[in-house]
């Protein structure tokens, strides 16, 4: 493959994900521009063997930005996407490429109201990263996104070429994000626990995995996606060599009072079971505890 000329790149939200990014690009001397609510100094990614140290300032002004990027990483959760429009029309033009680092298949039309006419492009993240009570970010896997095959993965394919962040292009995108949604879906179960991974080494917790997993699973096969039958034990196998203290995102979020991508995770099952003619029966039950967790009252 030629070496491709780099885009400018920005980055909107330096939280675990966004961090393991913006290393990413560092460490191949790209340093993304960055933003976000909060001014941090500099951003920190541990993983093991070392570390890479990402040289500030977040940028915490929309008001003071005065360049259009190439290609702008949008790295916030779903419920945070309407706080980002400000950084949108500051950061991009209609030429600019957005790039959504962001769990669910409805990435696309979340996040499309709020450009200027941006090109959207989808991805699914494949690495766990958490951020750590110091600020640092500790990435636990090899990072790697997917992204679809179309013409806007370009500048993500140039701006990540020759980093540890691998980058995948799917011609079938859509049943890669319905894999990666079951996983985000059944990892829900988390939250009404309050435990981490370890949880799915019980026999009764993995029977219950089973089953919602082949109900979303159900789901997305009516929204098009090709998987086969034994992907849910495959997600519930993985959970199962995961080391025991291995947390997500969406654990951390209802630990530390924050809302939760409900929505996006588990209630998008919901949805498309209903709107396809498909029983969720589970989901009928796991959907609005976490709502009713994220979301209150009480």
């Amino acid at each position: 493959m030629t070496k491709p000329e780099h885009p400018t790149v920005a980055l909107v939200g330096p939280g675990a994900i966004g961090t393991t990014i913006a290393a990413a690009l560092h460490e191949a001397g790209r340093t993304p521009a960055l933003f976000g609510r909060t001014a941090h100094e500099r951003l920190e990614l541990r993983f093991d063997g070392g570390r890479i140290v990402v040289p500030g300032p977040v940028q915490n002004d929309p008001a003071k930005i005065e360049t259009r990027f190439d290609l702008v990483f949008v790295a916030v959760k779903s419920t945070q996407i309407a706080a980002t429009a400000p950084w949108l029309s500051a950061l991009c033009n209609e030429k600019t490429v957005v790039c959504v680092l962001q769990n669910g298949v409805e990435q696309k039309s979340l996040i499309a109201p709020y450009l200027p006419g941006s090109p959207v492009l989808p991805s699914v993240v494949w690495f766990p990263a958490q951020r750590e009570a110091d600020a640092s970010v500790w990435l636990r896997a090899r990072a790697r996104l997917t992204l679809p095959d179309v013409p806007e993965n370009s500048a993500v394919l140039a701006a990540l070429y020759g980093t540890r962040c691998a980058v995948d292009v799917a011609a079938d995108f859509v049943s890669v994000a319905w894999r990666k949604l079951l996983q985000n879906a059944v990892a829900g179960l988390m939250v009404l626990t309050g435990r981490r991974s370890g949880m799915f080494s019980r026999a009764d917790i993995a029977t219950l995995s089973l089953a919602y997993l082949r109900e979303c699973l159900d789901v997305a096969r009516a929204e098009g996606a090709t998987l086969g039958d034994e992907v849910p034990q495959e997600i519930v196998d993985a959970f199962q060599r995961y080391p025991a203290d291995m947390g997500t995102s969406i654990l951390a979020d209802r630990q530390t009072g924050r809302p939760l991508e409900w929505d996006c995770r588990n209630g998008v099952v919901q949805r498309c079971g209903r709107a396809r003619g498909v029983p969720t029966p589970i989901s009928d039950l796991v959907v609005p505890i976490l709502a009713a967790a994220s979301d209150g009252p009480g």
